[in-house]
Formats: structure tokens, C-alpha cells, sequence
């Protein structure tokens, strides 16, 4: 039994979800700091609650063999959630608490810059079109983060928490492949989410948030994010990807990397009235231009890969590649 071709429609649908939910949710942890929401405990709920739910939805419609793991992808998720969803996403809601929105997301947008600079530690050459990338890219870091984008009453700790934030994601997403995660992505993230969800709720009571916090007097719309986060951010965001993996080119996928940082400064600014400076705008056009080269000079480099390879084969093993 074949599968028919995912429409182009569907593929488009799910990578605008990428853009526009990935893009949103610097917004709405914003929203839940400001809430009076201690960011440890709601991004710890966040992840416990939606890990929960896509277990029970992969357990619900495949059965408990989909959802059946070893001891060792149990650790490989645990390190997964603890470097990206723990010291990745937790430390951008605690840096959000002084951080605006959209300033946050250009800092964050710069992963995979980071990820290059990992790749070139391990022995890869990147081409010369990557290396000019990482080098603008990085360089809009700089004119972002040592004015602290230009913004009255961002704290230094919030934007070097960021930076932190985002070596540890690039750290993750570079050492994955090693750790044997389960070889399904859906279920992998759900595992991933639960123990990065615990992790943060234990941070959350050690550190003492329990104690400062008040659920009534949080105020509707900091729950609302909240939810958002779960359902939207987690859950839709987390199936979409998926899905696009399974459908989509990578070089396609990988668009998001520079349309969800444009996405959160406009987000941020209509909704927040976050200011969007000059330093901002200048810096977040070398994060996002050193990012596009980045992406299209791994692209070149993937296809000349390809047609090389293809180039030593005979002609009847080309053929049945």
C-alpha cells in the first residue's frame, strides 16, 4: 500500500503554523512572566501538561507499543529536555522577565549559527557562503546584545541568560543523533517535554516559586498564554514540524529559522507595544541575513554532496538509488 503525495496546500498550512505559532510564543511567555507567573513553574506546567497529552493522543492512536521506550531512550530524552526545554526555553522565560518579546527572539534566532560553530569544532568544513553567514549572523549579535538592544531597563543577566539559552539548544540539536532517542519524532518530543516538564517543576519548588505565587491573583490572560503555550505552542507547533519533516524538503523547513525572529518583533510590537529600536533593526537584519546565508550555504553544500555521490556510481546503481 502506497501513500499518496502531501499536497502542497497542506505542506504550505503546516509550515505557515511553524512561522506564525513559533514566532508567537516569545509573545506569550511574555505574557505569563508578566502575569506574575514564575517562569520555571509555567514552563514546567507547560511542557508536563503537554507531554501528557500528546503520550495519551500517540497512545489513544497507535496503541501502547508506539509509546514503549528502553532505559536508554529514556535518558536520551532526558538530557534532550534538559538541555533544550530546561536550560533552552526555561532560561528564556526567566530572561523575558526584563527581556522584551521580540528583542529575545533575535537574540534566539542566532541557534544556528551556533550549530555551524559545533559542527566546525567536530571536523566539518562548512562552505564559504555558511562561514560569511556565521559571521554577519554573529555580528548582529553583537550590536544586538552589548546595547542591550538600545532598550531602557533590559538587564545585561537577561540577554547573557539568552545567549546561554541558545548554545545549550544548538549543544542539544548538535549531540541528538548520539543520544538514541526514540526514532519516532512525536514521541520523542512527548518524552522530551515530560522529563524537561518535571525538571522544571523540581527548579521551580527548590528555588522557592511555589511559595510567590498566587492563582488567584494571576490575572485571565496570563493562563490564557499558558494554555496557548500547551496547546498551540507545544502541541500544533511540535505536529506540524512533524509533519513537514515527513513531507517537506529540509531546505524548505529550514525557513523558519529566519521567519520566526520577524514574526515575534512584529508580534511583540502590535500586541505589547514592545519598542523596536534602530540598534534592533539593524542588528536583526545581520542575525537574519547571516541566518539565510547559513541556511542556503548548507543547502548548495547538501546538493553538490548528492550530485557527487551520484557522479561514483555506475549507471545501472544510480538507477536504483
Amino acid at each position: 500500500m502506497t501513500h499518496a503525495p502531501a499536497r502542497p496546500a497542506m505542506i504550505w498550512a503546516a509550515l505557515i503554523v511553524v512561522y506564525v505559532v513559533w514566532g508567537s510564543t516569545y509573545l506569550a511567555i511574555r505574557v505569563v512572566v508578566e502575569a506574575d507567573i514564575p517562569p520555571f513553574l509555567g514552563m514546567g506546567l507547560r511542557f508536563l501538561v503537554a507531554g501528557l497529552l500528546l503520550l495519551g493522543f500517540l497512545r489513544l492512536r497507535h496503541g501502547r507499543e508506539r509509546i514503549r521506550v528502553g532505559r536508554r531512550e529514556l535518558r536520551g530524552a532526558a538530557v534532550m529536555g534538559l538541555l533544550l526545554l530546561v536550560l533552552g526555553n526555561g532560561m528564556v522565560a526567566v530572561a523575558e522577565q526584563t527581556v522584551p518579546s521580540g528583542l529575545a527572539a533575535l537574540i534566539v534566532g542566532a541557534i544556528s549559527l551556533w550549530f555551524v560553530l559545533l559542527q566546525v569544532a567536530g571536523g566539518i568544513r562548512p562552505p564559504a557562503l555558511t562561514w560569511a553567514g556565521v559571521l554577519i549572523g554573529l555580528a548582529g549579535v553583537a550590536v544586538i546584545s552589548l546595547p542591550r538592544g538600545g532598550i531602557e531597563g533590559v538587564e545585561a543577566w537577561g540577554v547573557g541568560i539568552l545567549l546561554l539559552a541558545t548554545i545549550s539548544w544548538a549543544f542539544g540539536s548538535y549531540f541528538s543523533p548520539r543520544l538514541g532517542l526514540p526514532r519516532n519524532a512525536l514521541v520523542a518530543s512527548a518524552y522530551e517535554m515530560l522529563a524537561g516538564g518535571v525538571m522544571l517543576l523540581v527548579i521551580s519548588a527548590a528555588s522557592g516559586e511555589l511559595g510567590h505565587v498566587d492563582p488567584a491573583a494571576v490575572p485571565a490572560r496570563g493562563w490564557l498564554a499558558l494554555a496557548y503555550l500547551i496547546l498551540l505552542g507545544s502541541l500544533l507547533g511540535y505536529t506540524a514540524y512533524g509533519y513537514l519533516l515527513a513531507n517537506a524538503p529540509l531546505s524548505l523547513i529550514g525557513t523558519y529559522a529566519y521567519v520566526n525572529p520577524v514574526v515575534a518583533v512584529i508580534l511583540g510590537w502590535a500586541i505589547l507595544s514592545e519598542p523596536v529600536t534602530s540598534i534592533m533593526m539593524i542588528g536583526g537584519a545581520l542575525v537574519v541575513g547571516g541566518v539565510v546565508l547559513v541556511v542556503n550555504g548548507e543547502r548548495t553544500s547538501a546538493k553538490k554532496e548528492r550530485t557527487e555521490d551520484s557522479a561514483d556510481l555506475a549507471p545501472d546503481e544510480a538507477l536504483a538509488g
